[in-house]
């Protein structure tokens, strides 16, 4: 009866461990909490930080960020409500292209402006940081394929 016992208790503990562990979640939602100001704030506080931005350069760069604060939360807001009426639209291709497209020129603009604000070093800077960026979040979409292989 005791081995019984401690057979249960075993089978127990192994598959509680054994549940699927996502891993830790993509930590956008939370900062989508904020309003587009403090998500500018913080953005400009940062990039002071990294690269010793003057105080008018910050003042421009939290405009700009500000604009790109309240695009992004704007764009979240639209798919947090489609995502909750479970009516994604299926893009053509056209339109695929299309909308990558139009990210494509935003984000060749936004580091046009970039660079009329920044001197040369520090838009040197920001540039690796961001790529920095860029490859970590592939690493991620990396292991997520990876991790949808696998079941």
């Amino acid at each position: 009866m005791k081995r019984l016992a401690v057979l249960l208790v075993l089978l127990a503990s192994i598959g509680a461990t054994a549940q699927k562990n996502d891993g830790p979640r993509m930590r956008r939602g939370s900062k989508m909490d904020l309003t587009a100001e403090q998500m500018a704030t913080l953005q400009t506080k940062h990039m002071t930080l990294a690269l010793d931005l003057s105080q008018a350069q910050q003042d421009k760069m939290y405009k700009l960020n500000l604009e790109q604060a309240e695009f992004r939360k704007e764009r979240w807001e639209e798919m947090q409500a489609l995502k909750e009426s479970d009516e994604r639209p299926k893009l053509s291709a056209d339109e695929k292209f299309e909308k990558e497209n139009a990210r494509l020129e935003r984000q060749i603009a936004f580091q046009g402006k970039v660079k009329d604000i920044l001197n040369e070093e520090q838009f040197e800077t920001w540039k690796k940081m961001r790529m920095q960026g860029k490859e970590k979040g592939m690493h991620g979409k990396k292991k997520m394929q990876e991790r949808g292989r696998r079941r």
